[in-house]
């Protein structure tokens, strides 16, 4: 077995993440960055130097919104959104507890929702968080208004080929 950057590269493919030479770039312009514990150039370094443990167990790769903003910005061509996608993947795996208790659970719901019906179904993904969570009323008045502004609908459009969604999911093993 090889090392944690050796994991992390094999399964991000493309642009190896040692292209870092960290110029922050990805950090100064993740739109998150605020609220994670470490900082996205910092998670390449603590990779790099074989931090695994530290890296699965931070807030940092849940938090990500993988917007892509750090991939646009890095001269290198890193990519640090996938890469993130990696670590949650590997912390899934690893069983290791997100510190972030109620993201994987949200996580689960989106990708649970997407496997039924090709798409996001919000009131059914909704459902599905809050019976994962046991959060049931905390964001009730704001769902609420939400929904009287026709901003969450009751039926969402299915995905004309469920099929191949569902395919996806198998060939990857979810």
């Amino acid at each position: 077995m090889g090392t944690f950057l050796d994991t992390v590269n094999e399964r991000i493919g493309d642009v190896p993440i040692q292209n870092c030479y960290h110029c922050r770039k990805c950090t100064a312009g993740c739109p998150v960055a605020f609220a994670m514990d470490i900082n996205p150039n910092t998670v390449v370094k603590m990779i790099q130097v074989g931090m695994r443990d530290r890296v699965l167990g931070s807030s940092t790769i849940w938090l990500c919104a993988s917007c892509e903003t750090c991939v646009t910005r890095c001269p290198n061509d890193v990519d640090i959104a996938r890469m993130m996608d990696v670590l949650r993947e590997l912390a899934i795996e690893s069983k290791v507890a997100p510190k972030e208790k109620n993201v994987l659970k949200f996580h689960e719901a989106f990708l649970s929702n997407i496997k039924i019906s090709g798409r996001i179904n919000e009131p059914l993904m909704i459902v599905q968080y809050k019976l994962k969570s046991g959060d049931y009323f905390s964001d009730l008045a704001m769902g609420m208004s939400m929904f009287l502004k026709g901003k969450i609908k009751i039926i969402s459009p299915r995905t004309r080929d469920v099929k191949s969604v569902r395919n996806i999911f198998k060939h990857t093993g979810r």
